[in-house]
């Protein structure tokens, strides 16, 4: 974006007709409320700019109809307010069109290309001159009030989303994860709205245009890496086909002898992109590869992946007329169809009926039949999410529940594990803790085996993804063991406590009982304990305590403050940001807390932050060097 501003400053033609220019801005204000949706991550931002755009307007009509000639100076103001506004509007175009997974891997990025935009806004709208246009008192109200608002904006200390910032930092850890992290990733699929085969396709579009910006060389760069490798692990989720983000399966794969060949896209399945072997219609009248739709059906979908339409069956009947035109186009080309896999969907009746004979073994009167049940359950539901669903559908979710509290820890590890990798799909979630398996979990959380613990923490991590279910697991005095897991746990442990912990804290009540049940001691730990890599997990978690009264008031000791200002100083970036960010929490609830930061000489580390921070440690780190000057002057 700072290449495009660069651009807009010298390429720009300044038109010297003063009519011509109010047109052109009209234009600009207008072709932006065309836009209309934006990303999730930024709608908010995108939303108040462009109503501060169009709070314009009526000061470009007087413009227009004033009979008297703009001066030099009147020329002047509004080139620059066509430039700000130009770059407003490339800014807004990125978050209509732009990658989702971009605009959430570079958050804070953009959050600073908002305030660049209110500023030059700002800047433009401060040397209107209104006599010289004929403006009235009411237009002028209007535009004062907006340059208020444009300045608060501009100098805005909200914290970003911090349930999306904490799983973009899990997702995107260079740490091996855990197969329950999955359900972290369905998470992100549904806040950056990517959980559809249409939308993950117009993602694909985004993030090729993205890469070719920026040079093609998607290894040369971290972040390309990272939004590509999340783009691959939404398309997992749904079942889509992982390919190059250049790469046309279809091209790649069954047209590497004749590249000028182009298959009709009629030809292609619509989920996979390649050429269909045997295309079958759905209840939506659109046409899919059997084995395509089949998966998409498994995976519990109950809607057309194109239309998203609710389906009112999940039969599919042979579409023979597409078949024949796309065997008689292969002859006419001399273009063979790659081979049909024409064991697939035995192998998936076998694999159907394995799952319900073992279900049935739930059940069973024998012991043994039951254990090795559980166990090839445990394995069959880290396989796949198709297995996940064919479980539960099949009733298998109750029995394990059952199976739960019976007095042998293997046998709890076990089960506790495979109701883990259940809870992989939302759907599973809910029926785990209708079935009353959250109070059990806790009790083995409390009780059992050193493994079945840990596994019992990162179960109530993900089943507390659902907001009910963070409700049951407070209600059902969950936090008092997986703080204790967090003191004296293994590595691991300590891991899956955090992560459910920081779940939890997101409800208002849970912040009370966690402070309560004594997470900030553990937590303060962990600071002192750099091996362990938990740092920005146990700043994310003080974050969300410090805006409890009751949080400020056990954290905000003075070595506490010390310990900020110590990462603040030598801290890694991350460990900067977070850190800087609770101070901040802190200061704007109490100014003693600020007083204490700069007796440990915090002004000069926040100012070296403000030079080379990252771009959300430097909007913390302004925010606080205001927030210190205001308080030494009271």
């Amino acid at each position: 974006m700072d290449g495009e501003e660069e651009g807009i400053e010298s390429n720009e033609p300044c038109s010297r007709d003063g009519s011509e220019l109010v047109k052109e801005i009209s234009n600009i204000i207008e072709s932006v409320a065309q836009f209309g949706d934006y990303r999730k991550t930024h709608k908010k931002d995108c939303f108040g700019l462009v109503r501060r755009m169009k709070l314009l307007l009526p000061l470009l009509e007087e413009i227009r109809d004033c009979d008297a000639p703009i001066s030099d100076k009147g020329i002047a103001c509004l080139s620059n307010l066509k430039k700000a506004l130009i770059l407003a509007r490339k800014l807004l175009k990125v978050c209509n069109e732009g990658s989702k997974i971009n605009l959430a891997v570079e958050s804070e990025a953009f959050m600073m290309k908002f305030r660049k935009v209110n500023e030059k806004l700002c800047q433009a709208l401060e040397c209107v001159p209104f006599d010289e246009f004929g403006i009235s008192d009411d237009v002028q109200d209007q535009v004062d009030f907006m340059r208020v608002q444009l300045r608060r904006a501009k100098g805005r200390t909200d914290t970003q989303d911090i349930e999306l910032a904490m799983d973009m930092m899990v997702v995107l850890s260079k740490n091996d994860h855990r197969n329950a992290d999955i359900a972290i990733i369905e998470r992100l699929a549904k806040k950056l709205d990517l959980h559809t085969v249409e939308e993950l396709k117009n993602e694909t579009i985004a993030i090729r245009n993205l890469v070719k910006e920026r040079g093609g060389q998607v290894h040369n760069s971290e972040s390309l890496e990272q939004i590509v490798d999340l783009l691959n692990k939404f398309k997992e989720i749904i079942g889509m086909e992982i390919t190059d983000v250049f790469g046309n399966p279809a091209m790649t794969r069954t047209l590497e002898k004749c590249a000028s060949l182009v298959i009709p896209h009629e030809f292609l399945c619509p989920i996979t992109l390649e050429i269909m072997t045997d295309p079958v219609i759905i209840a939506s009248g659109q046409t899919y590869e059997r084995e395509s739709i089949q998966k998409w059906f498994n995976s519990n979908h109950r809607t057309c992946p194109k239309t998203r339409q609710t389906l009112a069956h999940m039969s599919v009947a042979p579409n023979f007329a597409l078949r024949n035109l796309i065997l008689q186009w292969c002859e006419e080309n001399k273009f063979h169809l790659p081979p049909k896999a024409d064991c697939a969907s035995s192998s998936s009746y076998v694999h159907s009926e394995e799952i319900c004979s073992l279900v049935r073994d739930l059940s069973s009167t024998k012991l043994e039949r039951q254990r090795q049940a559980v166990i090839k359950i445990r394995m069959l539901s880290k396989e796949s999410s198709e297995n996940r669903i064919l479980i539960a559908n099949n009733g298998g979710i109750l029995p394990l529940v059952q199976i739960l509290s019976y007095p042998d820890s293997r046998l709890q590890e076990h089960t506790v594990t495979a109701l883990l990798n259940l809870s992989i799909d939302e759907t599973n979630k809910r029926l785990i803790a209708e079935e009353g398996a959250i109070p059990i979990i806790i009790e083995i959380l409390q009780n059992g085996s050193v493994e079945a613990r840990e596994n019992s923490a990162a179960a109530l991590f993900s089943l507390s993804m659902l907001d009910e279910n963070k409700i049951t697991v407070g209600l059902s005095n969950g936090i008092p063991p997986l703080v204790e897991l967090l003191q004296n746990g293994t590595v691991r442990g300590k891991k899956d406590a955090i992560l459910a912990l920081f779940n939890l804290s997101l409800n208002h009540s849970n912040k009370a009982r966690a402070i309560d049940d004594g997470i900030i001691p553990p937590l303060l730990q962990l600071l002192k304990d750099r091996n362990l890599h938990m740092i920005d997990e146990a700043l994310s978690i003080l974050l969300l305590l410090v805006s409890h009264p009751e949080g400020r008031s056990s954290i905000g000791q003075l070595s506490f403050i010390e310990s900020l200002v110590e990462f603040i100083k030598n801290g890694t970036p991350k460990n900067k940001e977070c850190a800087t960010s609770v101070l901040l929490e802190l200061g704007l609830k109490n100014s003693s807390f600020i007083l204490a930061a700069l007796q440990y000489g915090v002004y000069e580390h926040l100012a070296e932050i403000q030079i080379n921070g990252t771009n959300r440690a430097q909007r913390k780190a302004n925010a606080l060097i205001q927030l210190m000057s205001r308080t030494e002057q009271i």
